[in-house]
């Protein structure tokens, strides 16, 4: 098996390899981490720099004007709304995910005043579940956690039911389309976590009949990291929401200066505080690489990427065991292999600048952002690895040591 050659001529066929002369990968790195933060862009950083100086340095306060600060959230939903199947007016830029889905679960349970419960996933990202528990403190509501399929806990009771659109250890895609379906049929609302699918795959929220979802922005997206998160939600429920997080920006007068509360219209109403201006003007540039990428396109090399990378692997790494969905179709642009000894070998595979991560008890977790990765990068990938379990290298007491991240 000649894995540079064949990854070589899989490049060559490559119609997305142009993409990657806009991004900055550093020299003798390859990143496999784009699923836990982006690398940064030349139009991401040419942009934040064009709002710090001359936006911010010398238009001060005339730019929320002039540079269109004020108009950012929504435009940039627009922008985003592209890349997630959503309707123009229907997502908004704002905040972060754990504050718009505080928000968002608000509003479900204001939706469905006679329902009590949210239900989700118990292998949800942990973040997802501290806020649905804080949510439930907050409005008398239970939270309800399925062991099995989450459908199989849908009941008169369910106001809301939260799914991760890509689960965060496996990488296995869940149905929106059915779940979104079978929520509504049980009388619930059906929203979605899209942190590990903007960007990397076809999400199309119209169309598949979501509720309401909440997503990031400095993954696959390659916002910067902190970047502002976005909210859907569809236009069936514009004019009902009601969150409670009511700050000026989600006024529908916000410079009248009155007292009392008034909601904007549609999904405005999600709005709170100031918005990070030099994160949403970093967010901008990063989006201007995405003008002229279709999704499809970018589903089609994802899977290329990890099935290619899967079969590698096996071929190669006896002794790691895929943990995620074999079917290419079944899971998302990231590929987990488990290992008891997952954390060293992880560490000892970024000490030869081969960066993926590490999710406890023992999943290896790749990533595979189509825009920026090649084929070539993979194979050398699966190579360095085949080195660290070759050699035990990974037995070196150094890779044992406990890292905050990776």
């Amino acid at each position: 098996m000649d894995l540079i050659a064949d990854a070589r001529a899989l490049d060559a066929a490559d119609a997305l390899a142009e993409r990657r002369a806009r991004y900055l990968i550093p020299e003798g790195v390859i990143y496999l981490d784009g699923n836990s933060l982006g690398p940064a862009s030349h139009a991401a950083l040419a942009a934040l720099d064009v709002a710090a100086r001359a936006e911010w340095a010398e238009g001060l306060i005339r730019s929320w004007n002039a540079a269109g600060w004020f108009e950012m959230p929504m435009a940039l939903g627009d922008r985003l709304g592209r890349l997630i199947g959503a309707a123009a007016g229907s997502v908004a830029c704002c905040d972060t995910i754990s504050v718009n889905l505080y928000k968002v679960l608000h509003a479900c349970l204001a939706l469905r005043p006679d329902r009590r419960v949210i239900l989700a996933e118990a292998t949800s990202f942990p973040t997802d579940l501290y806020i649905a528990e804080g949510v439930c403190a907050a409005a008398g509501a239970r939270l309800v956690l399925a062991e099995g399929p989450v459908e199989a806990g849908l009941g008169p009771e369910v106001a809301a039911m939260l799914v991760n659109h890509v689960d965060y250890r496996t990488g296995a895609l869940r149905d929106m389309a059915r779940l979104s379906a079978l929520a509504q049929q049980a009388g619930a609302l059906a929203v979605w976590d899209l942190s590990h699918s903007a960007g990397a795959l076809e999400v199309a929220l119209e169309r598949d009949g979501a509720d309401f979802a909440v997503g990031c922005t400095y993954k696959y997206l390659n916002g910067g990291p902190g970047a502002p998160g976005f909210v859907f939600a569809a236009a069936r429920h514009h004019g009902q929401i009601r969150q409670p997080v009511s700050g000026w920006w989600g006024h529908a007068r916000p410079f009248a200066f009155e007292p009392g509360y008034a909601p904007a219209e549609g999904v405005k109403a999600f709005l709170a505080g100031t918005q990070p201006v030099l994160s949403m003007r970093t967010l901008a540039g990063a989006l201007d690489d995405w003008e002229g990428v279709e999704m499809a396109a970018v589903r089609a090399k994802s899977r290329a990427l990890t099935e290619a990378f899967v079969g590698w692997v096996e071929a190669l790494c006896p002794g790691l065991e895929l943990g995620s969905p074999r079917a290419a179709e079944a899971r998302g642009s990231q590929v987990s292999f488990r290992h008891p000894n997952g954390y060293e070998i992880m560490q000892a595979l970024i000490a030869r600048g081969v960066i993926g991560d590490f999710r406890a008890p023992d999943v290896l977790r790749f990533g595979f952002a189509p825009l920026y990765l090649s084929f070539e990068e993979v194979a050398r990938a699966v190579l360095a690895l085949r080195e660290v379990l070759d050699s035990g290298e990974w037995r070196e007491p150094r890779f044992a040591e406990r890292g905050a991240v990776t």
